[in-house]
């Protein structure tokens, strides 16, 4: 029976289950024994973590030899032309390494996105706005990276989706497991993400929770 787990991890959480300095972990939200994390995003870093007991889905999900498209959503400082956009899609120079061509769009402030805490730095001359990031590669802090080096710095940071798989019905805190046929997805041949309006709910303050029983497989 694969086990796969659904998380909209808080910010400031760490993306492991263990801290020796006493932050927040995995293990403040997610109950269930023997699933780990595909893939990282960092603790400044909110949204989807998804879990699983099964090692060959884990290296399917995380690994980007695989090409398992993610999508990030950014604010970002200042409103970035057609022109710094572009750059981004045709992939920039980091130093270490220069990015892949990917998708990348404005975007209106998600609906109903809940409040972070702590806010971020607002400045009043400064206008912010929101990009949405389609990456097929994960390198070290690089949707961050690549926002700096267009001279637009990320003030807030939230992965959508991994694959087909979205936030969609969670507010942070909260998990679910995933269904046969969501899985199922992940196991056939990669297919594109297609963007699609933001449908997440009202936030609503609750303790973590998990919404279902795991299915048999």
């Amino acid at each position: 029976m694969t086990c796969v787990i659904f998380l909209n991890k808080p910010f400031g959480v760490l993306t492991q289950f263990s801290d020796t300095e006493g932050r927040s972990t995995l293990k403040d939200f997610v109950s269930v024994a023997g699933v780990y994390p595909a893939g990282r995003l960092d603790a400044d870093s909110e949204g989807l973590v998804v879990l699983t007991d099964d090692g060959a889905l884990q290296a399917r999900i995380a690994e980007p030899r695989h090409k398992l498209p993610k999508v990030y959503w950014a604010q970002v400082e200042g409103i970035p032309d057609d022109a710094a956009v572009e750059r981004m899609r045709r992939g920039l120079d980091l130093g270490d390494f220069t990015s892949r061509p990917c998708h990348v769009r404005g975007l209106s402030e998600p609906v109903a996105l809940w409040p972070r805490q702590p806010p971020i730095r607002y400045r009043a001359a400064i206008p912010t706005a929101w990009l949405e990031i389609t990456l097929s590669e994960g390198r070290n802090r690089q949707v961050r990276r690549m926002t700096a080096r267009i001279g637009h710095p990320t003030l807030r940071l939230i992965r959508y989706a991994v694959g087909p798989w979205t936030l969609d019905g969670l507010v942070p805190g909260e998990w679910r497991h995933a269904r046969r046929d969501e899985i199922a997805l992940v196991r056939q041949p990669p297919a594109p993400v297609l963007s699609m309006p933001p449908r997440l709910k009202s936030f609503r303050p609750s303790p973590p929770r998990h919404k279902s029983s795991p299915p048999k497989i």
